[in-house]
C-alpha cells in the first residue's frame, strides 16, 4: 500500500518553493564556510604539482581575488551538497512508498560518500601525474608558467567531474530499483560502455595521451562491473508483486 501524501498543487508549489529556500540558505552558509578556508584550500590545490607549484603566476590585478571566490564558491557546493540532496528527498518522498523511502535514504550516506571517493581518487591518483605531464610538456626554451587561475580551473574541474561520474553505481542501482534498467541488460552494453568510458576520461582529462586517460578511465570500468553487480543484489531484494486475479 502506497504511503502518499495528497497535496493541493499550491501546497505542492509551497513545499518546491521552502525546499529551494532552504537549499540555498545552505549553499550561502557552505559558501561562507569556504571564504574562511579558501586561502589553506588554494595551498592543497597546489600539492599535486609538487615542487612545481611554484611556477604558477597571477598576471591580473583581479585574478588572485576572483580564483579565492571561485575556491571559495566550489567548496561551499561541495559541503552544501549532503544538505541540497536531502532538501530533494524530502520534496520527493510523499509520493514514494515506505519501501522506496528507506531505500532512498538507505542510500543517502553513499551517495555523499562515493561523491567524496571520486574526489579522492581525482586528487590522490589522477591529479598528479596530469598535472606534472603539463608542466613539463615543452616545446623549445618554454618554460611552463601557468596563471593561478588556469592551474585551479583544471584542478576544480577534474575534483568535480570525478567526483560526480563517482555517483554512476548510485545512479544505475536506483534505476534497476524501478525497473528500467537490469544487470543483464548492463552486462550486455560492456564494450560500450569500455568505449564510452575513454571518451569521457578524454574530456575530463587536461591532456591527450593515453596514460592519464587510461588512469581515469580505469575506475570507470571498475564502477561499472560494480553497478552490474549491485543492481544484481537490487534485483533480488525486490519484493514480488501479488498477481491481480
Amino acid at each position: 500500500m502506497i504511503d502518499e501524501k495528497r497535496l493541493p498543487i499550491t501546497e505542492h508549489f509551497t513545499e518546491m518553493r521552502q525546499r529551494f529556500i532552504r537549499s540555498i540558505f545552505g549553499l550561502v552558509v557552505g559558501v561562507v564556510i569556504g571564504m574562511f578556508v579558501a586561502d589553506k584550500l588554494v595551498l592543497l590545490l597546489e600539492r599535486p604539482a609538487g615542487d612545481l607549484a611554484g611556477n604558477i603566476i597571477a598576471t591580473e590585478m583581479l585574478e588572485t581575488f576572483s580564483t579565492y571566490f571561485k575556491v571559495a564558491m566550489t567548496a561551499g557546493f561541495i559541503i552544501a551538497m549532503p544538505w541540497i540532496i536531502y532538501q530533494m528527498f524530502a520534496f520527493l518522498t510523499p509520493a514514494l512508498t515506505a519501501k522506496e523511502k528507506r531505500f532512498l535514504f538507505l542510500f543517502f550516506p553513499f551517495i555523499v560518500l562515493m561523491f567524496l571517493a571520486g574526489v579522492a581518487f581525482a586528487y590522490f591518483v589522477a591529479l598528479p601525474p596530469a598535472i606534472h605531464f603539463l608542466f613539463t610538456f615543452t616545446i623549445g626554451d618554454v618554460t611552463v608558467m601557468p596563471r593561478i587561475s588556469n592551474y585551479v580551473d583544471i584542478v576544480l574541474r577534474m575534483l568535480v567531474i570525478i567526483g560526480l561520474v563517482f555517483e554512476l553505481p548510485i545512479i544505475l542501482m536506483a534505476l534497476s530499483a524501478v525497473g528500467l534498467v537490469t544487470s543483464k541488460w548492463l552486462a550486455s552494453k560492456r564494450k560500450i560502455w569500455f568505449v564510452l568510458a575513454f571518451i569521457i576520461s578524454a574530456f575530463i582529462t587536461p591532456t591527450f595521451d593515453p596514460i592519464n586517460q587510461s588512469i581515469v578511465a580505469a575506475p570507470l570500468i571498475i564502477l561499472y562491473e560494480l553497478s552490474i553487480w549491485l543492481t544484481k543484489i537490487v534485483k533480488k531484494r525486490k519484493p514480488r508483486v501479488p498477481a491481480i486475479a
